[in-house]
């Protein structure tokens, strides 16, 4: 058989595959059937209903999902009013299997293994200059219940469940999301391992690897050591800050913090904070990041950095919330800053997290622990009490 036959021969055999995976993929694009924790009334329990997805759009994929985490965002979303309608659909860090994609999404397809991110835009000037996570669309895109498209993404029994939270509401067996929040990862990724670089693991770890980008032996202090915190501390760590000091209430978190790596280990008080931090270091701190929202403490963490310090806050805090300082703290380059989903781009970062810890420098599977997705309030109860740092749910 001479070249051209040959090549002739692929050439049909690769474009009857194409035409077979899309047949295969058009065919998936119909309304799911599915099962999704449904949040009904502020500060009730979820209920396990069925829903009826519908069929993804162009842009849009729809994802089996296989674990996903549970945030801090979604406990206070749950039970504090912030305009979200109800009856919806939370969760916002899940990981699972594309089943089928809508027109012009190209970098995922039918069967890879996927985590689901924050939505954004791509078209905004933040996005446009590589700053996804503060989207002039974000809120529309990741908190209104409906999709970009104007469609509510699910159908209850009794009329329409709104959802598309972060681009995915994903305490369900299946999601709707976008291309541009579905980041393809290795199809041997333990989905629940996985899951967490969603929204948590990316917050605490971009916040110390991209906002505040510490150099080896800078020191590094965190207030709060849940998930959040802990992921900034394992980040500092690999980083090589030195000292990195934990502050908490919880005298078993602040071990684990020690197992993962922090030098000091400091019991919150706010009042002896400042002093507590300086006795470490009498010139005051590099970074700190703070997770508790917490006025006293932040104002206590402001005062122990050093000249050209900086205190990033992650905390989403109650309305009313307001923090006193002295300004003068401020002088001498010292600096108070936020910080979005660690900001990080998640089609860059989390495939990169994934290398980390496949590298044993971010063991973050020390602060995950698993339930069956119809054990869900049961998790969250756990979260709440502090019997679990990052509880991740396991669909099927």
């Amino acid at each position: 058989m001479n070249a051209a036959v040959i090549a002739a021969n692929a050439a049909i055999t690769a474009a009857a595959v194409a035409a077979a995976a899309e047949a295969e993929n058009a065919a998936a694009c119909q309304p799911t059937a599915a099962t999704a924790a449904v949040l009904r009334a502020r500060g009730a329990p979820y209920a396990l209903e069925p829903v009826t997805l519908v069929a993804p759009g162009p842009g849009q994929v729809l994802v089996e999902i296989r674990a996903c985490g549970i945030c801090h965002t979604d406990v206070g979303v749950q039970n504090n009013e912030q305009g979200l309608p109800l009856p919806q659909v939370l969760g916002h860090e899940g990981a699972g299997v594309v089943l089928a994609t809508g027109e012009g999404v190209t970098h995922v397809a039918r069967g890879d293994h996927v985590v689901l991110s924050y939505a954004s835009c791509g078209q905004c000037g933040n996005c446009s200059d590589d700053h996804p996570q503060y989207c002039s669309n974000f809120m529309a895109l990741n908190y209104v219940g409906m999709l970009a498209d104007g469609r509510v993404a699910l159908e209850g029994p009794d009329g329409p469940v709104y959802g598309s939270f972060f681009g995915q509401s994903s305490f369900a067996t299946h999601a709707i999301a976008y291309a541009r929040n579905t980041v393809k990862i290795p199809d041997d990724m333990d989905f629940a391992l996985a899951a967490p670089f969603g929204c948590g693991m990316q917050t605490g770890a971009g916040t110390v690897y991209n906002s505040l980008a510490p150099k080896e032996g800078q020191s590094l202090a965190v207030f709060g050591t849940g998930s959040v915190g802990l992921a900034a501390l394992m980040a500092a760590v690999d980083s090589g800050c030195s000292p990195v000091i934990a502050v908490d209430k919880n005298q078993a978190r602040l071990d684990l913090a020690m197992e993962l790596g922090a030098t000091h280990a400091i019991l919150a008080d706010a009042e002896q904070l400042t002093a507590d931090l300086r006795s470490i270091l009498p010139n005051g701190l590099d970074f700190i990041v703070d997770t508790t929202g917490y006025g006293p403490v932040i104002r206590a963490g402001t005062e122990a950095l050093a000249s050209r310090g900086q205190l990033a806050m992650l905390a989403v805090t109650p309305p009313g919330t307001e923090i006193t300082l002295n300004p003068n703290i401020l002088l001498g380059g010292r600096a108070l800053r936020g910080a979005v989903e660690g900001d990080a781009d998640p089609q860059i970062f989390i495939p990169q997290m994934i290398e980390r810890h496949r590298a044993g420098r971010f063991p973050h599977d020390r602060l995950i622990g698993t339930y069956a997705f119809a054990d869900i309030n049961d998790a969250v109860a756990d979260m709440r009490a502090g019997r679990v740092i990052k509880p991740v749910l396991v669909m099927g």
